[in-house]
């Protein structure tokens, strides 16, 4: 049974009782609140560190769920050329200025990224403060409530970081004030490894609840840390453990799943390729709103609101050469789009395919098109984009809900219009580590033991499972996936092995929030290749293009945004607590 943990808001309620005669009152505690010592037990600690958990679902923010996810799609997906904002241009109109690579520090969603960051940091330190002075624990309790915490708070951090970079301002649980001033001129990384560190040590292999991370789930994230860090030397061997020996929070050993679909899926998730997800419910309180924009519209499943579309050079990137294999030096930005506009009238669709281009079969799991079954819903309709000359013809998928998912009632509504799911979102996944994995193999000169690793992705996305099909059987579209043989020069040569690499986190990952933090890591001058690469292309189907700015290498990292800036001000010397990074100055 999904476990699914529940959103346990703890509000204090300040209700002063006055008396005729004394000043007793004053100071008595405010009924209806819970004071440290109250929560300094086993049961206040287990309330704090659900809460903390419940930071995952940023809507307990007091911010927009959609505007400060961990799962990054406007940061990792819009930002790294995944996607569109799709929809209309007045529509989240602050959105305008981040797909045209314009983002200023005052940008809305910046700041509530920011929020989101320092919120979910803050919960963690409440649970630990209180976990300090709670002696009514089993050990063994105790241990796991800890690392737990620490677990948390370094993806807290770690998603600071990836946004904003290293040098943001560490706040621990020694600070007790609401609002400490902190300065951001310190690398947090160390800080970061360090509640990874005090995580495994305190981690069992199991959990009593699946939802809760592992001392697996702790050695992949510090795996991710480290390779986003750089460290790919120190990451590569702690890899290595967790795909060979790293088993799910229920025991179970981690492996790819023959269907695809099961990773998206409130019906089959929390499964072996799962190691760490966010677990969502079936009603307002608990589920998945991080995506309530990104949803076809009016007809279409969600019915709201028309975000997040793919990007025409995404999803021409899936085309494959006649032996089935990627094109890795943007050989496909010079070929015939897969799919181009259509007329969109009664009886034409939006978008209309060209099924003589051969695409890996992941394309349309990835992406929605028009003439393709969608999930179990059937081919989708012309209202289901919202506008086609902002957003262009594509649909986001992957995190979408099946007929059937909605039919067993794991979806749910927010504010009678934004629809939401109880499908879990994989934070860290099997074939993240994989690639990343493969990534550090590569970097070592071990080509014929990173393309080993490649080849599992592609053999698993070629398996018949993953192929859709159409009413009568027969496949949807032109597919066609191989394995690099031992000949191919990615097994040779280090440089194209990288490419290879690169390209297939690409197609796997796709619209999963990772494209811009992967095109970072991997220097700014290849960021900024890439993304005047697919402004350059993305402006010959979508005119906006045309007035989108070239993104320069020195931005690796968004701004710190500036009311932050304002309200923490100077300290006692006169220097500013937060100080812009250099290449926003």
């Amino acid at each position: 049974m999904k476990n699914k943990y529940k959103i346990l808001l703890l509000g204090v309620a300040s209700i002063l009782v006055t008396s005729s005669c004394g000043e007793d009152f004053l100071y008595k505690d405010p009924q209806g609140s819970l004071t440290d010592e109250q929560l300094a037990n086993a049961t206040g600690v287990d309330l704090l560190t659900i809460s903390t958990y419940a930071a995952l679902y940023s809507r307990a923010a007091g911010v927009e769920t959609y505007q400060a996810t961990p799962f990054n799609w406007v940061w990792g997906g819009i930002y790294g050329g995944d996607a569109n904002k799709g929809s209309d241009p007045g529509d989240q109109s602050v959105l305008n200025e981040v797909e045209m690579y314009n983002t200023m520090s005052t940008n809305g969603y910046i700041s509530s990224k920011w929020g989101w960051v320092y919120m979910a940091v803050k919960r963690a330190n409440v649970a630990l403060q209180a976990w300090e002075g709670a002696d009514d624990m089993t050990e063994d309790v105790r241990k796991s409530r800890f690392g737990e915490l620490k677990f948390l708070r370094a993806l807290f951090y770690f998603e600071g970081v990836r946004v904003f970079g290293p040098y943001i301002p560490w706040i621990d649980e020694t600070y007790k004030e609401n609002n400490p001033k902190v300065h951001n001129d310190v690398d947090i990384y160390p800080k970061i490894l360090a509640d990874i560190e005090d995580a495994l040590e305190n981690l069992d292999h199991k959990q009593s609840d699946i939802g809760r991370p592992n001392y697996w789930a702790a050695m992949a994230l510090k795996a991710k840390i480290l390779v986003h860090k750089g460290d790919l030397t120190e990451a590569k061997p702690i890899l290595k453990r967790v795909i060979e020996e790293g088993v799910t929070s229920s025991g179970e050993r981690y492996a790819l799943e023959d269907d695809l679909n099961n990773n998206f899926n409130a019906l089959t998730d929390n499964g072996k390729e799962s190691i760490f997800a966010v677990q969502f419910g079936a009603d307002p309180d608990t589920g998945n709103g991080a995506f309530a924009l990104n949803y076809p519209h009016n007809s279409g499943p969600g019915g709201c609101c028309g975000f997040y579309q793919p990007s025409f050079e995404l999803v021409n990137s899936f085309q494959v050469d006649e032996n089935g294999l990627p094109y890795l030096d943007g050989e496909y930005r010079s070929k015939p789009s897969v799919s181009v506009k259509g007329a969109g009238g009664e009886n034409d669709p939006v978008g209309i395919n060209d099924n003589t281009i051969p695409v890996d079969p992941r394309l349309d799991f990835a992406v929605g098109r028009f003439g393709i079954p969608y999930k179990d819903w059937g081919l989708p309709g012309n209202d289901w984009v919202r506008n086609p000359v902002n957003g262009g013809i594509f649909l986001p998928k992957k995190h979408v809900f099946s007929e059937a998912e909605e039919k067993a009632q794991l979806t749910t509504t927010y504010d009678l219009w934004a629809p939401g799911s109880a499908m879990n979102l994989q934070y860290l996944s099997l074939r993240d580590m994989m690639l990343l994995y493969a990534e550090c193999l590569a970097n070592d000169g071990e080509l014929s033991a990173a393309m080993d690793l490649v080849n599992q992705i592609r053999s698993r996305a070629a398996l018949d499972v993953n192929i859709i099909k159409l009413a009568d059987g027969s496949p949807a579209a032109n597919y066609k996936i191989s394995t690099y043989p031992s000949t191919h020069a990615a097994y040779s040569n280090r440089e194209v092995c990288m490419k290879a690499i690169r390209m297939e986190r690409k197609l796997e990952l796709a619209m999963e929030g990772e494209r811009w933090f992967d095109l970072v890591r991997w220097g700014g001058d290849y960021m900024a290749q890439e993304i005047r690469a697919y402004i350059d292309y993305e402006k010959n189907y979508i005119a906006k293009f045309a007035g989108a700015s070239y993104l320069p290498a020195s931005r690796t990292m968004l701004p710190v945004p500036d009311n932050e800036i304002l309200t923490l001000g100077n300290d006692e010397s006169g220097k500013p607590y937060l100080v812009q990074p250099d290449p926003w100055k």
